[in-house]
């Protein structure tokens, strides 16, 4: 397996309030770093890590998400970070640079649109209690290469603690750490003792999530901030949850007037919002609220499913996790309370899936990776299969119907001229058997190999 990573830039620093001693001592240590500095042996590779000008891509198979068709010998041309050719006739000029990938099934880079990337890299469920939060953002860093790596080249996270997401999404965009292009939403808003809440001790620690707004002057106001540090969208909890202390999944948390507040400030700021939401009233209302994306979903009715249908709302069910929860759960220290939830919801929410499938409801590919390890994002499309959709539709989830979503169709979910070069190919033909993507064989971000196995 060859990877080429980004090297990462030693830290700038301020000089705004050190004293002139301190100021020289700095000063000082920054051309020694920027004379003599020991770069890491992967971090050596890092001039691989620059795209190049232009580049060949010869692909055996190349699907095309949209139409489901599978053309032959095609070759796809790039310059920098863009695709501008793509075909069977495209010419291949002497001493180009050719990536061959002749004996594969080629398609575009991956979306999850139901992450949490930043997080404690102990599987212990109250690490976060007793590890600083600042190793919250190391293990953002871990689990963004982990999931580019599995082929997932654009994500979106929703929610993070004190704007880790916006740090991570900064650092990848300048090209110092490695990870999938990332939509974040900043800490989620929830009621206080909700879903989005911290509630696992007692009154004397006065514990309290980032997010937590009550009433609709707090909640526009929490959406401001959250705009203002640096979020793409706007997350919310409208129910409970399975993975918070005290809460019901099936229970509505904010009122009807409240989500509006929410859906319209963050409308008003060009933002698109998801709506946290297992219990059937709490889905209704958020649809009716105008939210853009219902997360997991989990009791759907027939109500629930033509409204989103009538709203255009997209539902983001995460129907692999479970999994991981039930068998994994106890032994990472997740309380009975949680696992017994997880337990029912599970149950319901794979057949609200299958309903919602049935029915022709739109659906995006959402995993809620934290929940299970970073890197198993593809595991979900067997289960999407399992459950109702065809390969090919489970292939569009995660292309061009999460791209839609989040507004970026104009750049991934696809392989034509003018997009970014957001690369996957798998051994196998995927509409055979969609568990390819569990073990991808390559990966391109941005005209950049960064798996090639």
């Amino acid at each position: 397996m060859n990877h080429a990573i980004r090297a990462a830039a030693p830290h700038a620093f301020t000089t705004a309030a050190i004293p002139f001693a301190g100021f020289i001592f700095a000063l000082v240590s920054a051309l020694v770093l920027a004379l003599g500095y020991a770069v890491p042996a992967h971090a050596q590779e890092s001039g691989d890590a620059a795209p190049s000008e232009r580049q060949f891509v010869k692909a055996g198979r190349l699907l095309d998400p949209v139409t489901g068709d599978m053309r032959r010998n095609v070759v796809i041309e790039i310059d920098g970070d863009r695709i501008v050719a793509v075909g069977e006739d495209v010419d291949v000029p002497d001493g180009a640079t050719v990536v061959d990938l002749s004996n594969r099934f080629v398609l575009p880079g991956l979306l999850d649109l139901h992450t949490h990337i930043p997080g404690q890299l102990d599987s212990y469920f109250f690490a976060n209690y007793f590890q600083s939060p600042h190793r919250a953002v190391i293990g953002g860093v871990v689990n963004a290469e982990r999931t580019l790596l599995a082929g997932f080249t654009t994500v979106r996270n929703v929610g993070a603690a004190d704007f880790q997401d916006v740090a991570l999404r900064d650092s990848i965009n300048a090209g110092e750490v490695a990870g999938p292009r990332m939509a974040v939403s900043g800490p989620g808003l929830g009621i206080t003792g909700g879903h989005c809440d911290s509630n696992a001790l007692n009154h004397d620690y006065a514990e309290r999530a980032d997010g937590v707004a009550d009433g609709p002057w707090a909640v526009r106001t929490q959406v401001r901030e959250n705009v203002k540090y640096g979020a793409d969208l706007i997350k919310f909890c409208a129910t409970g949850g399975v993975f918070s202390k005290g809460t019901i999944p099936g229970q509505t948390q904010y009122t009807l007037e409240e989500m509006q507040a929410i859906v319209e400030e963050a409308h008003t700021h060009g933002r698109k919002v998801a709506a946290h939401a297992h219990g059937t009233e709490g889905i209704k209302l958020a649809i009716r609220a105008g939210v853009d994306s219902i997360e997991h979903a989990s009791y759907l009715d027939a109500e629930a499913i033509e409204l989103a249908k009538e709203h255009g709302t997209w539902l983001a069910m995460d129907i692999y996790n479970t999994e991981y929860t039930l068998a994994e759960g106890a032994a990472n220290g997740v309380p009975e309370e949680n696992i017994e939830k997880d337990r029912v919801v599970g149950i319901a929410q794979r057949e609200s899936f299958r309903q919602a499938v049935e029915a022709g409801a739109k659906l995006v590919y959402a995993t809620d990776s934290g929940v299970y390890p970073h890197g198993d994002n593809g595991k979900q499309f067997a289960r999407m299969v399992r459950f109702g959709m065809t390969p090919l539709q489970a292939i569009q989830s995660a292309t061009v119907h999460s791209a839609e979503l989040l507004g970026w169709s104009d750049r991934v979910g696809r392989i034509e001229p003018g997009y970014y070069a957001d690369l996957v190919a798998v051994d196998g033909d995927p509409l055979a058997d969609v568990s390819e993507f569990e073990d991808v064989d390559f990966v391109m971000k941005g005209g950049v190999v960064y798996l090639d196995d």
